[in-house]
């Protein structure tokens, strides 16, 4: 009876050892990064800093799944199994947080890495759009005004418009950038003209979303997937077309590709950081405090994000707009002092 007492505690001990975090299959020894794919360029970058002051580390794997996706998979439980950080283009839901509590990973860290904006974009040699949210909703909504879309040029929404085919390349509905789209684009265009969504929005949260928010999937909006290169390309082979992704890689990509104005404010990383553009929107990673030690250099990769998001720092050069210095510090008080967020605080 001793020895098998004896044994049954080493097997225990044996798994922790290989599992600290608990829960999951086996042992890691490098990070594991999920998420967003406007993100994804600059963890990379951490990724690469991390291991040029870490002899001997793991390379860290880093997925471009999208916001939702690798929502999913990082609330899906702790252990060697999940992810040790999501990649967000938008702010964690409610929902979300909860399915984490439910899976034992209730306590995460919320990081603000930056601010960034939802750009639209059109080819060097296209039509020179400039276009208001009222005009992007009437265009791109499933039913604007409740009734089914029937705009087929852009002349069809606006006279003034040029008169070519609403084409729009986008991202798929796992992804922040298109959450980001919905929630400051077309909900803005939505309350701006239509006399009856604000009452709805107090009183039916899901017609709501449905009438404002819904985007329609008749040929008009075409979901490019989570290669935001990919809808670049596609600008340039489509002079007419309109492509809707983070404005970093609209940056990147300013040889080939214009921002287009929204309500008279082009995309720019004066006027994501101070607010004016309608389309802008802050930028998270959000960890697992259960992993910070049982994955290998975890806590020092999550403190080297911090390092590099500065005014001149690498992230910058790469097309991260800074957040400001209060968000900054206080981001940075959160990963040194590693305070789990608040459930409630989400909506």
């Amino acid at each position: 009876m001793i020895r098998v007492a004896t044994l049954i505690a080493l097997i225990a001990l044996c798994s922790a050892c290989h599992d600290q975090a608990s829960g999951g299959a086996g042992a890691r020894a490098q990070i594991k990064a999920v998420g967003s794919s406007t993100v994804y360029p600059f963890t990379t970058i951490v990724a690469e800093q991390y291991l040029a002051n870490s002899p001997g580390a793991r390379p860290p794997v880093i997925e471009s799944t999208g916001t939702g996706a690798g929502m999913r998979l990082f609330c899906a439980g702790i252990g060697a199994a999940h992810p040790d950080i999501v990649n967000a283009s938008r702010r964690m839901k409610r929902s979300e947080y909860d399915t984490c509590a439910k899976n034992g990973a209730e306590q995460i860290l919320e990081v603000q890495v930056g601010i960034d904006g939802v750009a639209f974009a059109e080819a060097r040699n296209g039509p020179k759009m400039a276009l208001t949210p009222t005009e992007i909703y009437l265009a791109l909504a499933a039913t604007p005004k409740g009734k089914p879309n029937t705009a087929r040029t852009w002349r069809d929404v606006n006279p003034a418009l040029p008169s070519i085919p609403i084409q729009v390349y986008g991202p798929p509905s796992t992804s922040g950038t298109r959450d980001a789209l919905s929630e400051l684009i077309l909900t803005r265009g939505c309350l701006e003209s239509d006399p009856e969504a604000e009452k709805l929005e107090a009183d039916d949260a899901d017609a709501f979303k449905a009438r404002c928010q819904r985007v329609r999937e008749d040929g008009a909006y075409v979901d490019a997937g989570e290669n935001d290169n990919l809808i670049v390309q596609k600008l340039t082979a489509n002079p007419n077309a309109i492509g809707v992704f983070g404005y970093s890689y609209l940056e990147e990509n300013a040889g080939s590709v214009n921002g287009v104005p929204i309500a008279g404010v082009t995309p720019s990383e004066e006027t994501i950081a101070n607010g004016t553009y309608p389309g802008a929107r802050p930028l998270y990673i959000y960890v697992k405090k259960a992993h910070m030690n049982a994955v290998p250099g975890l806590r020092q990769f999550v403190r080297q994000y911090t390092r590099l998001w500065g005014e001149n720092g690498p992230l910058a050069r790469r097309g991260l707009i800074p957040a400001p210095a209060a968000v900054q510090q206080q981001t940075a008080t959160i990963v040194r002092d590693e305070k789990a967020l608040a459930g409630t605080a989400l909506k």
